[in-house]
């Protein structure tokens, strides 16, 4: 039996997942009897909420094919390049790649930034346009596109000779030519088989034990889970091994107390495996990824992959508004930050570190949807927290001193009618035009070169601007030298001058003044947002005032009071909508907005300090 190891990278949403899904199933992963989810790889709560991948997951199949028994070991990687942590590292363990393109959308930034670190490593992918069936689909723009983009990467001869094939990931089936159709994904199968090597370190079978930790996970009976290709040698379950940093220091030494592979959907223990072949080890607790797991006798350890670095950075602090510790049961300081410093040893794209204030962490990442995944993880595991406007993470040039800033490549998809508007906003905020071509279908693509925190909270006016309809994409470009102040948000906000609960006929006054965050019965304290005032500045207002009852005037006397709907901003619209001086309250419960100073006269203060 041969061996391959390949994962499957794309743009978000452009069918990596579901493609898996028919892989597993016509390999003879699932019993034709067998219950499995839609989607099976993406067995996280919030994946399957958003309908996007956020962790990398490896699976295996076994192919009976035209070069006999083949086990694939398949990797589903993230699509969102807030996640590129993830792809930077399992591109590392595997030797080749499916690059899956929508054959209607085409080459996006994601596309561009996966493929650039698969043609940086070597690899040779194998170009899948998937979605042919779709009614607008250009499969042949698309890989002409995608010609360009290898060529425009610096891709070699070799890479530049990459096959297609035409599939749809939905209905199962691909095919090598568009006038032959097929009813399976056997021409998939072959085509990964015989394009993709076999891995280079099977012939170092012999050689001592080594392996390349590159996922990590807990586990609640084995512990920590440490998941990377084995370089050389073979393992067996109570092995004595050791775990080496980077720079070749002992981290710890141990012994392996389980050894797993990946077989289908499952991963099920093992007595041996070999050089090659990707599997899980249990048994150490303070080796982490990138480290290598080796024999006592290996000195030098293998080469990890650098990590592109943050460009986003929160503070998060105790919750300590008077509505703190009602919802959660994680409220100090301590579990907090042992939480964060956890997470940051298991996602090497996240840094945590320490601030000035008491109490507080900075969290830096890849972008406000990462930050936003993390929060709303600790959010359910019982935390409570307060959170602080996102702000980009500037470098100096070592040259001229000079402060950079992280810029964005924006891809923008709108309908003709909205491109003025687009380009107007996106102008204002000091982001460059470089690209404006017609998509099809009556949609205009437009290309932006834009600094990230200009686009800190844009997310949610583009939307509106575009009436639903447009598509925002964002990759990570390079360090500028600092554009210059940027506009801030236009309206200010309606915060309660007092604590209790809300009541319906003060909030029905109050939407003349602006648009509700919160409904009537909730309750509010003094300091807390409860919605956004038309007017640039900031109003003090009381919500909890009642409709007052006399011996002639009742209750049901005047016309009943109905209130409009209150706009609730979800996580990541919260964090990107507050200003510097406000924060986000999170709990398990509940997300509300609330100044930094709650009482107004030490808020006035401030401002007259400040000023």
């Amino acid at each position: 039996m041969t061996l391959r190891n390949i994962a499957i990278i794309a743009h978000v949403d452009h069918g990596k997942t579901t493609l898996v899904d028919q892989l597993l199933a016509q390999s003879g992963a699932f019993r034709a009897n067998e219950a499995h989810a839609e989607r099976a790889m993406d067995s996280n709560d919030q994946e399957r909420e958003r309908g996007i991948t956020i962790l990398a997951k490896c699976t295996s199949v076994l192919w009976h094919g035209e070069a006999g028994e083949t086990r694939i070991n398949i990797i589903d990687t993230p699509g969102h390049a807030d996640f590129g942590g993830e792809v930077e590292r399992i591109l590392g363990m595997v030797d080749g790649c499916l690059l899956l393109v929508d054959a209607e959308e085409g080459v996006m930034p994601q596309t561009k930034f996966v493929l650039g670190k698969a043609l940086k490593l070597g690899l040779r992918p194998v170009v899948v346009l998937n979605k042919v069936d779709r009614p607008n689909a250009e499969p042949d723009r698309v890989l002409n596109d995608a010609f360009d983009l290898f060529a425009a990467l610096g891709a070699t001869d070799e890479q530049l000779d990459f096959p297609h094939i035409y599939a749809s990931g939905k209905q199962g089936w691909a095919t090598l030519d568009l006038a032959k159709p097929s009813d399976n994904l056997g021409p998939l199968f072959d085509l990964i088989v015989a394009h993709t090597p076999p891995p280079e370190a099977e012939p170092r079978i012999d050689e001592p034990a080594r392996l390349l930790a590159v996922l990590i996970e807990a586990d609640p009976y084995l512990g920590r889970l440490l998941t990377g290709p084995i370089e050389s040698g073979r393992l067996t379950p109570g092995m004595a091994i050791k775990a080496l940093s980077r720079d070749g220091k002992e981290i710890e030494r141990g012994r392996i107390t389980k050894l797993l592979a990946f077989r289908g959907l499952k991963r099920t223990g093992v007595d041996e495996a070999f050089a090659g072949d990707i599997v899980a080890i249990a048994g150490l607790s303070k080796a982490t990824v990138a480290d290598t797991l080796c024999a006592m006798e290996v000195t030098e350890p293998l080469p990890a992959q650098p990590i592109d670095p943050p460009t986003i950075a929160i503070t998060v602090t105790i919750n300590d508004s008077p509505l703190a510790g009602r919802d959660g049961d994680k409220v100090q300081s301590r579990v907090i930050r042992a939480r964060l410093l956890a997470e940051a040893q298991a996602n090497v794209a996240i840094k945590v570190a320490e601030t000035e204030e008491k109490d507080a962490l900075e969290i830096a990442g890849r972008g406000e949807l990462q930050l936003g995944v993390l929060i709303e993880t600790l959010r359910r595991e019982g935390f409570e927290l307060s959170i602080s406007r996102p702000r980009v993470v500037y470098q100096t040039d070592p040259d001229t001193g000079e402060r950079l800033e992280p810029i964005e490549e924006v891809v923008v998809d709108v309908d003709e009618d909205y491109s003025g508007v687009v380009i107007e906003k996106l102008s204002a905020r000091k982001a460059e035009l470089t690209d404006m071509v017609p998509s099809g279908a009556g949609k205009t693509r437009l290309t932006f070169l834009a600094p990230s925190r200009a686009l800190i909270g844009y997310q949610g006016e583009f939307l509106t601007d575009t009436r639903g309809s447009g598509v925002l994409n964002r990759l990570f470009a390079r360090y500028e030298p600092y554009k210059g102040a940027i506009e801030g948000r236009r309206n200010g906000v309606l915060v309660s001058n007092s604590d209790g609960d809300m009541a319906a006929f003060a909030l029905w006054n109050l939407e003349d003044r602006g648009v509700m965050f919160v409904g009537a019965g909730e309750k509010t304290y003094q300091g807390m947002i409860i919605g956004e005032n038309a007017r640039p500045d900031d109003l003090d207002v009381n919500p909890m005032k009642a409709k007052q009852l006399t011996n002639i005037r009742s209750a049901g006397k005047d016309e009943a009071i109905r209130l409009t709907p209150p706009r609730r901003p979800t996580l990541e619209q919260a964090i990107a909508y507050i200003e510097e001086d406000e924060l986000v309250e999170v709990t398990p419960r509940a997300i509300r907005l609330r100044k930094r100073v709650l009482n107004p006269t030490f808020r006035k203060k401030r401002m007259r300090e400040d000023a």
